[in-house]
């Protein structure tokens, strides 16, 4: 049996479990190093490969053998405290799992409910639409990087006003982003986006933070399955280029793969993938624009860095493994605008009347900015750092309602959405919520908090990095 196969079945027994692999590991054969050495080529006996078989066949969503398995007991809820409240979870070996903390962002219902019900992305656009009046492209086109392209809510919005302040200028976009479904729904939306603006150069890739404004891969190993791909769209409307995106799906579903870092716990890329679309039309004019292989400049007139990380990711980390090689990648008067959730509001209050006292925003945007300063040392000397007073820096979105929904009974698809939207904002672990959705407490709660300020909110916090002008 190919490794492949054998890493198939437990990662897909881990998802289900909600097991992390390195536990998964030793509870199956006393080895939490097993799936890495699996990944990176090892072999194991057909005794080792019968226990492996054996433990998920004897788990809870094998056959029940009526005993209670190692995952049963590991995965039992915590008891029930009495009221609304329940505490946070211990913080026992396994929670500490980098593996067991999921990213939040790749669990697609609650992101689809909270994009549809709520209005961040329209208000982010709007606030990262502003910086376009302080920047200063230069020749040979506008260069914008985009660190977490989503489904492009943001993006094509932001593309929308570019095209209205720099209606003939070049445009080159580079967009990063690990999930294959969010680039999916990202090429849904760019046909019209070619169609409105011809001079277009897109590149969508999967590399890190560290890599991808550059095209490039630091690791010798990913750079040997490196795939580059260009497709330069013919025709001249937006139907022709929509069918030619749309025969990429089975192209992507090959290539565009991730899998579970062992050390974060965050998805990482399985093979490096850049993908190069430009229209046909326009290759002439756009030849000097268009990305080759083998690594490209960054000096990008403008990052946007929406929601790049966890709110419960250390403070070392958004500064030094997200933000910082941001700043790195500006060019000449270029701005990176980073934007993330700020807590306070309604929507914290909900979760604080299941989780008292849980807060997940720990850092803020003084904080992250000085340690990247820090970080960047004499790099960071033609950089300024801009942390704005608060009637700048905070912004606020809201939950869609309907004036007549918040009354004496909030229907029940109300309740849901803004439940969900909370849970999402405060970025809650699918084990802890697993006990809270047992009775109709939380509800109860969400229906409280709506009635009290009539409807639900939200605040966002941003902060820009500049680099000086030459």
């Amino acid at each position: 049996m190919h490794a492949e196969e054998i890493l198939r079945e437990i990662s897909d027994f881990c998802r289900r479990s909600g097991l992390a692999e390195s536990t998964f590991g030793r509870r199956a054969v006393n080895d939490g190093k097993l799936v890495s050495r699996l990944r990176d080529g090892g072999r194991i006996t057909t005794e080792t490969l019968d226990r492996i078989r054996n433990f998920i066949a004897t788990g809870p969503l094998g056959s029940n053998t009526g005993r209670t398995s190692a995952i049963e007991l590991e995965r039992r809820p915590a008891p029930h405290y009495p009221g609304i409240g329940h505490p946070a979870a211990p913080a026992s070996a396994d929670a500490q799992d980098p593996q067991r903390n999921f990213r939040f962002f790749d669990n697609r219902q609650k992101y689809l409910l909270f994009v549809n019900t709520c209005s961040e992305k329209q208000v982010v656009a709007h606030r990262v639409a502003l910086e376009l009046a302080n920047i200063h492209p230069r020749p040979p086109a506008l260069r914008l990087f985009d660190a977490g392209v989503g489904d492009a809510s943001v993006l094509t919005r932001v593309m929308r006003a570019m095209h209205e302040r720099f209606p003939a200028m070049p445009f080159y976009i580079v967009g990063k982003e690990i999930s294959l479904e969010d680039i999916r729904l990202t090429l849904e939306k760019m046909p019209d986006r070619f169609f409105e603006h011809p001079a277009t150069v897109l590149v969508l890739t999967n590399l890190y933070y560290s890599e991808a404004p550059w095209l490039t891969t630091h690791s010798l190993s990913a750079a040997s399955s490196f795939v580059w791909h260009e497709l330069a769209l013919t025709g001249n409307s937006a139907h022709r280029f929509e069918t030619q995106i749309a025969e990429l799906q089975p192209f992507l579903a090959e290539n565009w793969k991730a899998r579970l870092s062992p050390k974060s716990g965050n998805p990482i890329y399985e093979r490096p993938i850049v993908l190069v679309i430009y229209r046909e039309d326009h290759r002439f004019l756009l030849d000097s624009i268009v990305p080759r292989r083998g690594g490209t400049d960054a000096n990008y007139d403008l990052v946007i860095a929406s929601q790049p990380y966890r709110a419960r990711a250390s403070l070392e980390f958004k500064a030094k493994r997200v933000i910082a090689p941001l700043a790195r990648a500006l060019g000449p008067g270029g701005r990176l605008i980073a934007i993330h959730s700020h807590g306070n509001g309604p929507g914290m209050e909900i979760i604080q009347k299941v989780w008292p006292n849980d807060n997940p925003f720990t850092t803020d945007r003084h904080q992250i900015l000085k340690t990247v300063k820090q970080e960047l040392g004499a790099a960071g000397r033609d950089l300024n750092f801009n942390a704005y007073a608060d009637n700048r820096s905070l912004f606020r979105y809201d939950m869609h309602t309907l004036p007549t929904e918040i009354s004496t009974a909030i229907g029940t698809s109300t309740l849901f959405a803004a439940w969900n939207a909370a849970i999402y904002v405060a970025q809650v672990e699918d084990d802890r919520l697993a006990e809270v959705v047992k009775d109709s407490h939380y509800l109860d709660a969400t229906g409280e908090v709506l009635k009290k300020h009539g409807g639900l909110w939200f605040w966002d916090e941003s902060f820009v990095i500049s680099r000086k002008r030459e």
